[in-house]
């Protein structure tokens, strides 16, 4: 698709895996315009206007008062992601509706945030796209997912690192644990050897974010 000077450029979608990502409490703009991109900001010193992620959807439930609101609860190896779809997402909802877990999904979304009665910050995911997918597309997202943390991690200490910065003023929270959590999700990975099969070959187009 070609871009002309008036249209803005799509957000890379972050890959992250749950653990971090809903310990990503804090919000910002670039920017004081009224209109500029809401940004999440990762632990591990990286912004997220997008994510990118895969796991098992294991509950949907509509939630929905007047209309349709779906909820999905969907796991990866460190945790549990929340994704929240309804009119104005009609075809993330829709495909909600139509899955039944327990189902491999890919999903591109927006991060939210929203504070409770009780003060603390719950994280969620409004999906741009929900897509059925096999466990070898599953697995491949874990480890690239996993170098990717790696990475950031590695570079949480570089100097002119500026989210990284930022993440150490708005968290108290080692940068290793997500180590960790990437590298145990590698060793699960190792555990459950190579070539699974998935049910669904064709689904991993359109995956790339």
């Amino acid at each position: 698709m070609s871009q002309s000077g008036s249209t803005p450029t799509r957000e890379v979608a972050r890959r992250v895996f749950a653990t971090e990502f809903n310990d990503a409490g804090y919000t910002f703009k670039e920017s004081e315009d009224e209109r500029a991109p809401v940004y999440s900001l990762l632990p591990t010193g990286e912004s997220a206007n997008r994510v990118f992620f895969v796991g098992t959807l294991t509950e949907k439930d509509d939630v929905g008062e007047d209309n349709e609101y779906w909820r999905g609860r969907i796991v990866d190896p460190t945790g549990t992601f929340f994704v929240y779809a309804g009119q104005y997402q009609p075809e993330a909802a829709n495909t909600l509706r139509e899955l039944e877990p327990p189902a491999y999904v890919a999903v591109v979304g927006k991060p939210r945030t929203y504070e409770t009665d009780d003060g603390s910050i719950n994280v969620s995911v409004r999906p741009e796209s929900i897509t059925r997918v096999d466990a070898v597309v599953r697995d491949r997202w874990v480890a690239e997912t996993a170098e990717r943390t790696l990475e950031r991690v590695a570079r949480f200490d570089d100097e002119g690192n500026e989210y990284a910065r930022m993440a150490d003023e708005q968290y108290d929270r080692d940068p290793e644990t997500y180590k960790a959590a990437a590298l145990a999700a590698l060793e699960d990975l190792d555990e459950a050897g190579e070539g699974s099969d998935g049910s669904d070959p064709e689904s991993e187009t359109s995956l790339e974010a």
